[in-house]
């Protein structure tokens, strides 16, 4: 410790400040970690001012903000109290947004406290019977599928083993030969090969038909059904080609001809309906199958429940609302004029259907007390007073022996600026008439805000901010682990307390200095 008092003629008084910082922490053992408990205590805002009495003076009364006068209950020489209704502007556009933002404030709460709760048992069983359903039409369109492919085959067996093979000799063999000369060789040749080849494809078809039932790769199945209609069909286009060509010989009668020509377009008609319901059965099941899939995902998804994050935005959305609401009020509350005092009406400049100008005086009262007290309120201190709110008068002239009560009776909209700082010109009417007050005295006045009684409280300095949430540091049982909450916080005390909403419990440690910080 000599060797630090002597470098303190050398070093910077900072850097003597961290040294001994460092020397108290090394040489005390284990740093000291500094708390408070959380506990339940009355939260109040109060604001301490001076102002100076003066004899009762009028009251000028105007709206912040533009309007139409729809309400002028009382006329000049009317003695009204405080609450009596002065003025009234119209307000049915904001009472209906402000219907509408309680609406989705109820539908925000709501969707919070399911997200909260998870889902019910109910819901799960609605869901389950969502992909019980999907399952099920999954099967119908996997059974529709198996039919058309089935009726596929026998549409494509008959249109060539039957409808065509008619003209046909050796149908079936390596060399079958038609019935009759063509006067187009090149396409009798091309349609006696593709006989040939037609007989190889539906053999090998007739051996997946009976797999159809047991599965299998349907998607597989249904392409090669597909080809194989493609191909009888274009074997059927070159016959009915050829048939048209033909004439009638001795042979060849008009009437077989015909025949012919009637059962081709026949097998056409056939081949091209299977091709259509094949398609649409293919197109069926992978909706269903899809269908399926998402239903699936919805369950788990239900099941898994809300996550923190969809907690926490259902949270953000129930506040936003009800921001937004109080906002609503607080306009509505401006909408109209009430007495702040009792007194007398003498000057109303304003009628029904008029247009109110803001911060223009409408109407003017006459106090009936003998004296008031007027008090400029900092910017800083202004939202924590209210008309109405109570005050504690102290007078210099008799000490703080001698307590006076009074109520604000007024709060100029508009600023006073002086010194530089902004604020606002306040009156304080006292409740009691006292004839030991004077004109022109200094009075010292305690106003109080609003009051929260019986609540979870800590020192405000234990509150910390990080991005826009705000925590605290709670020291754990074993003395010694610290760790971090987010807690969310109301009233702000003038003791140096402030209200905590929740992420608190009442007994826990809030640690309000460590060596760490």
């Amino acid at each position: 410790m000599r060797k630090l008092l002597k470098l303190r003629y050398i070093l910077p008084p900072a850097v003597i400040l961290i040294a001994a910082g460092f020397w108290y922490f090394r040489g005390s053992g284990e740093p000291k970690i500094e708390f408070v408990e959380a506990r339940r205590m009355d939260i109040f805002q109060e604001v301490s001012v001076t102002g100076k009495v003066n004899p009762a003076k009028t009251l000028n009364l105007s709206f912040e903000k533009p309007g139409r006068a729809v309400n002028v209950p009382v006329k000049v020489g009317d003695r009204v109290s405080p609450g009596t209704l002065l003025v009234a502007l119209d307000r049915a556009s904001l009472l209906a947004e402000l219907r509408e933002v309680e609406a989705v404030y109820e539908i925000a709460k709501i969707k919070l406290d399911e997200a909260r709760r998870g889902i019910r048992p109910e819901e799960i069983r609605i869901y389950e019977v969502k992909v019980a359903s999907a399952e099920l039409a999954e099967e119908d369109a996997r059974r529709n599928l198996l039919s058309k492919l089935d009726d596929s085959f026998t549409r494509a067996d008959d249109a060539v083993r039957v409808k065509t093979d008619q003209f046909f000799i050796n149908s079936r063999s390596a060399n079958p030969e038609l019935m009759f000369r063509s006067p187009n060789s090149s396409l009798e040749t091309s349609i006696k090969q593709e006989r040939v080849a037609l007989e190889g494809i539906l053999n090998a078809w007739s051996q997946d038909v009976p797999l159809y039932s047991l599965g299998g790769n349907l998607g597989a199945y249904h392409d090669e059904a597909i080809q194989n209609l493609q191909r009888v069909r274009s074997f059927l286009d070159s016959a009915a080609l050829l048939l048209n060509l033909l004439t009638t010989t001795a042979s060849l009668t008009q009437t077989a001809i015909d025949g012919y020509r009637t059962d081709v377009s026949t097998a056409r008609t056939n081949i091209n309906t299977a091709l259509s319901n094949l398609v649409s059965a293919v197109e069926k099941l992978r909706s269903a199958q899809s269908a399926l899939a998402i239903a699936d995902q919805e369950l788990l998804l239900k099941q898994a429940g809300s996550t923190q994050e969809q907690i926490a935005s259902a949270e953000a959305e129930t506040r936003r609302v009800s921001a937004q609401a109080d906002r609503l009020r607080a306009e509505l509350s401006k909408s109209e004029l009430y007495s702040p005092i009792i007194g007398v009406v003498t000057d109303l400049d304003i009628d029904i259907g008029e247009i109110v100008a803001a911060n223009v005086p409408v109407i003017t009262l006459i106090s009936d007390a003998q004296f008031e007290i007027e008090a400029n309120i900092p910017e800083a201190d202004i939202a924590k007073v209210k008309v109405s709110s109570s005050v504690k008068i102290t007078l210099d002239a008799y000490g703080s022996g001698i307590v006076l009560e009074g109520k604000v009776v007024f709060i100029d909209p508009a600023e006073t600026v002086i010194d530089g700082v902004a604020t606002y010109k306040t009156k304080i009417e006292f409740l009691k008439p006292d004839e030991r007050v004077r004109s022109g005295m200094t009075a010292n006045l305690d106003v109080f805000g609003e009051r929260r009684n019986g609540v979870i409280a800590v020192p405000q300095r234990a509150v910390f901010s990080r991005v826009s949430e705000k925590f605290v540091r709670i020291l754990e049982a074993d003395g010694k682990t610290i760790r971090e909450q987010k807690v969310e916080t109301g009233l702000r005390g003038s003791d140096g307390n402030i209200e905590i909403v929740s992420g608190l419990n009442e007994g826990e440690k809030v640690v309000i200095f460590s060596p760490i910080d």
